[in-house]
């Protein structure tokens, strides 16, 4: 007998969420991302250490614009979602080619294709209040150097 998960009104609220974060992500549109949180939300980008963390309002759309001018086919495929508790885990796959130096990664033209795991944690209204964001960043330096 197959056992039927339902998902609650918050759930898929809070998967919709995400979903529309993708959508802005690929429209290129930090204003749209940035609208999905709290004021007070947080962003940790994991492979980057202590000087990848800051407010989801100002650190993360500098990363994201400053991505996106380097990068400008940036993309993203949404691979899986898995809503536990307040938390919203989804594997994603982010693409692009390099047309601008990136954190001292000279630019060549490569493309470069890296899993990406965000980790949306929401409130109780619904809304973003952190996301940790992590990748396997040696691959991803490798693939824009050429090794």
């Amino acid at each position: 007998m197959e056992t039927i998960k339902k998902e609650s009104l918050s759930e898929l609220t809070r998967k919709g969420t995400c979903v529309e974060f993708f959508s802005a992500y690929q429209d290129l549109d930090t204003d749209r991302m940035i609208s999905l949180a709290t004021p007070e939300a947080t962003v940790s980008f994991i492979p980057l250490g202590e000087d990848g963390k800051g407010l989801f309002r100002e650190f993360g759309k500098n990363v994201w614009s400053l991505l996106m001018d380097c990068f400008p086919d940036l993309d993203n495929t949404v691979d899986a979602m898995v809503s536990e508790n307040e938390a919203v885990e989804c594997r994603v796959l982010i693409f692009g080619t390099q047309q601008k130096d990136f954190l001292g990664l000279r630019a060549k033209g490569l493309r470069f294709e890296s899993e990406h795991i965000f980790v949306f944690r929401f409130n109780a209204d619904d809304q973003i209040v952190d996301l940790t964001i992590d990748w396997d960043h040696a691959g991803f330096v490798a693939q824009l150097s050429g090794q």
